[in-house]
Formats: structure tokens, sequence, C-alpha cells
């Protein structure tokens, strides 16, 4: 094992005025570079993104894994916590037959580097290495996001995690090839909804760009990422949108659309947990609510909540305010009780939400 000190010099801590979390600092982009080649090539380092690892966590982290095996690096673990259970859609994304699962994932790394958390609690169990690493470095693009971890790259103004990656990975000299390229644009097209959402700027066109020259096949990423799912999940979401309801005098006046999915609709049509996170793009479409709301069964009273705005109302505020986070326009939160109670619980919070 490569020597090194116990723990990496780390930037100087950000102003009041600055917050605890981005825009990302020179310092900082200099320290995260430190960390990496510190333990590079013989340290163990361990990557762990976020629990139901959607597009953005898992392409991010996996386009890092290739991105320090181009360096040279021999012992990486890539890993999320909870269910080892790789969503259909993203079976294809370079480099999942390397996930290991959260029980073989080393308790003491010499680096550890996670992806798209906006909070400890998205890490599960795993939350503990921040405490046993001898580095830390935390890739993020959530503003809510409350800064943990020694090095912060955490930058609310991109449209996706995989663009603080690629970022990190030109300032380490790593080249983009098509292995790389695939797993951070499966990231980017997922956090920008296929490029439809408001972060979609022409950088995030540029970045694109970037990726499909190394020769990928976006319309074949497309294809798995939106448009393929079991005849049982459409199924499925034909009788979860079939119990949408609406409150046009929600969120003072901007409108409110929501269903719930159960675990017996899951049980029903044979389907897992992941086919249910696509659901909220179809209740979205709802001309007459500026924000929608999916519930989705997880125990017997504990719902997980995905909220999405159209610019109103910052939903973020809302599922903040209720232990979760997110971005204005796109949010979540774990909430309990009926689905009575936790639709209470964000009514009461919308009109503050409302963008003045």
């Amino acid at each position: 094992m490569t020597a090194a000190p116990a723990r990496s010099i780390v930037p100087p801590p950000r102003t009041a005025a600055e917050g605890p979390v981005g825009p990302p600092r020179e310092a900082d982009w200099v320290a995260a570079v430190a960390a990496v080649r510190r333990w590079l090539p013989d340290g163990r380092i361990l990557l762990v993104c976020h629990v139901n690892p959607d597009g953005d966590a898992l392409g991010s982290m996996l386009g890092f894994a290739h991105g320090l095996h181009r360096l040279g690096a021999r012992h990486v673990q890539a890993t999320f916590p909870g269910p080892f259970d790789v969503p259909d859609p993203l079976r294809e994304v370079p480099g999942v037959d390397r996930l290991v699962p959260e029980t073989e994932a080393w308790t003491h790394p010499d680096l550890l580097v996670t992806f798209d958390a906006a909070s400890t609690d998205r890490l599960g169990a795993l939350a503990s290495r921040l405490g046993t690493a001898r580095d830390s470095v935390v890739l993020d693009h959530h503003a809510s996001n409350p800064g943990f971890g020694a090095v912060r790259l955490v930058d609310p103004a991109a449209a996706a995690t995989s663009v603080v990656v690629e970022q990190l990975l030109d300032r380490l000299d790593v080249p983009l090839d098509a292995e790389i390229a695939e797993c951070l644009y499966t990231a980017l097209t997922t956090d920008t909804g296929s490029f439809r959402f408001a972060a979609t700027t022409p950088a995030v066109h540029q970045m694109a760009a970037r990726l499909v020259a190394t020769g990928i096949h976006p319309g074949e990423i497309a294809q798995r990422v939106f448009d393929s799912r079991p005849l049982g999940a459409v199924k499925l979401f034909g009788e979860v949108l079939g119990r949408c309801e609406l409150d046009q005098d929600a969120a003072a006046g901007h409108g409110l659309c929501w269903t719930t999915a159960t675990l017996a609709d899951l049980e029903k049509h044979n389907q897992r947990p992941h086919v249910l996170e696509a659901l909220i793009d179809s209740v979205r479409c709802v001309a007459e609510a500026d924000v929608c709301v999916v519930l989705k069964q997880i125990g017997e009273d504990t719902w997980s909540v995905s909220m999405r705005s159209k610019g109103a109302v910052d939903v973020s505020r809302v599922a903040g305010l209720l232990g979760g986070g997110g971005h204005r326009a796109a949010a979540g939160f774990t909430g309990t009780g009926t689905p009575a109670d936790v639709l209470a619980s964000i009514r009461s919070e919308l009109d503050g939400a409302v963008i003045r």
C-alpha cells in the first residue's frame, strides 16, 4: 500500500457569504485532484452513489471509475446502498458488471468519492465511510446539499453531477473515450429529461457534443433509458395515472396534481420498485397544475415522494422543510402516515414556496 498522510490538506472553510456548497472554487478543484492522485496507483478507492441510483448517479460514478482505470488505479470499488438492484434501463451502462454490493465495500478505504448524494442520508449505511476513509471527495449538483466530506465539488448550477465529473476528469488529464462518454451521456440525458428541462444550457449541449464525438449512439441510449419498459409496467402506469387528482387552488392558485403507487400495485403487475421512477414524467404533463407529486409506497406507512414544478413553485424548499431536498424544479423526501397525511404536509408548505 502506498504510504500517505492520514488526511488530505483540504481547502479553507467557505465564508458565510459563500454558503456551505458551490460553486466550486479553484482551491476545491486543486484539492480534489490532489486527493485522487495521492492514492494512485495502489490505494483503495471506494466510489459510492445514492440509494436507488438513477442515470446521473450511476452514470457519473461508473464514468469516473473508468477514468480512474485510465489513470492506472488498481483497486477501485463502485457501489450504492440498499438492495443490490440496478434498474433495467441502466443495466447496459459500461461498468455495471464491476459494481459490488454494499456488504462487500471496503470499510476503511483510502479515498471515498460520493456521487449525486444531496445528503449523507442518501448514502445509507455507507455514510459511515466518511468517518473511516482517509480522504473524501463529494461530487454533486444539488443546491440543498448541506456540505459534507473533506473536499466538496458541489455545483448547484450544473445540470447534472456528470457535468462536475467531466470537469474533474479533464483536470486529471483523462481524455474522453467511448466508455466514459456513454456513462456520462446516460447521466446527462437523465437529469436534463433528454435535454427538455430548464437546466439545459448551451454548455450542456456542448458537453453532449463532446461525448457524442467519441462515437457513442445517443438514439440507442435514449431508447434504453426513456422508451423501454415491460408490459406489466405499462399496465401499472395506466392504473396509477387513472388515480390522478387535481386541486387547482393549491400552491396559491398554481395548481397541484398527485397520485399514489402502492406495494400492492407492484405485486399485482409483478414489477420492481424502480419502474415507478418514470411515473412523475407523465404526471407533470398535466396542464392545469404547476406542481405534481407521486407518492410511492416503500413500507406500511412510508412513502417515497417525488415532486416536480414547472417554475412557479420551489419544490426543493417544500422537500427541505419535510426532511428531503433537491432542486427548484425537482425534489423529493420520505413521508410517513397515510397518503392524506403526506399530502397535507405538502399542502401546508406550498404557498410559502411560491416564487415571487
